[in-house]
Formats: C-alpha cells, structure tokens, sequence
C-alpha cells in the first residue's frame, strides 16, 4: 500500500498544481475578457471560456494518470491507459477495466483525485456565474 501511495502522490500534487493553474487562469480569462461586460450574451461567453479551460485541465490531469498506468506496464497502449484513467477520474467506475493487484488502489486514489479536481473546476464555474449574476442583479438597484 506505501508504494502505491508513493507512485500516486506525486501524480496527485502534479494535478493539484495544475488544477490551481488552470483555476488562476479561468479566473484571470474572466476579468481580462468580461468582468466589465454586461449582458446575457457575455455572461454565457465567460462561462463557456471558463468551462472549456476547465476542462482541458481536467483531460489533462486524465492524460497524466493514464501515462502513470502506462509507464507501470498497466497497459499496453496509451489510449486504454486514458480511458481507464477517465473512468477513475469521474468516478464511474465501469470495471471493464481492472488493473493488476499491485496497483489496483490507484484507481480509488485516483478517483478521489478527481472529484476533487472537478469540483474545484466547478467552484471556479461557478464563482465566475455568481459574479455575472450580482453584476446584472446591481443594475436593477
């Protein structure tokens, strides 16, 4: 069990990172773009920016653990290795899929990985909607 925490940490601090990236850059999409913008049409734009950035990060962060599995031997092509990995990742779990014994508890690890993941993308999401929506609320004051 230490080795599988061993091997998966360092991919859960790597998603973590990059997860506060990708938060910091939807934040900063937002202001950049549309923080002064009023209107339904540029608050659907600014959520459509901020779920496409979120996005890309989440795949990514798939990506990075199906190149964990892949690099562990778990499979033989990256493309089963991806799939595997987002089907932890959004906690699905399918189980079509099941890794060797040795590293079976990556899969937990890494569901709990993504649901944190996601619903920090989805407070970003949403931080930027109730923004929009007190800023159209202001001008009805």
């Amino acid at each position: 069990m230490l080795l599988v925490l061993l091997t998966g940490m360092p991919v859960i601090l790597c998603n973590m990172l990059l997860q506060s990236c990708v938060s910091i850059w939807s934040i900063r999409f937002y202001i950049k773009h549309f923080h002064h913008k009023e209107g339904m049409i540029a608050g659907v734009l600014a959520l459509f920016g901020i779920i496409i950035i979120v996005l890309m990060g989440n795949l990514l962060q798939i990506l990075l653990w199906g190149i964990l599995f892949l690099w562990l031997g778990e499979f033989t092509n990256l493309k089963e290795a991806v799939y595997h990995s987002g089907v932890n990742f959004a906690t699905l779990g399918y189980g079509d899929i099941v890794m060797s014994a040795k590293w079976k508890l990556l899969g937990p690890l890494e569901a709990v990985n993504g649901a944190l993941m996601i619903g920090l993308s989805g407070a970003c999401m949403l931080a930027v909607l109730q923004h929009h929506i007190r800023k159209q609320l202001g001008k009805f004051r």
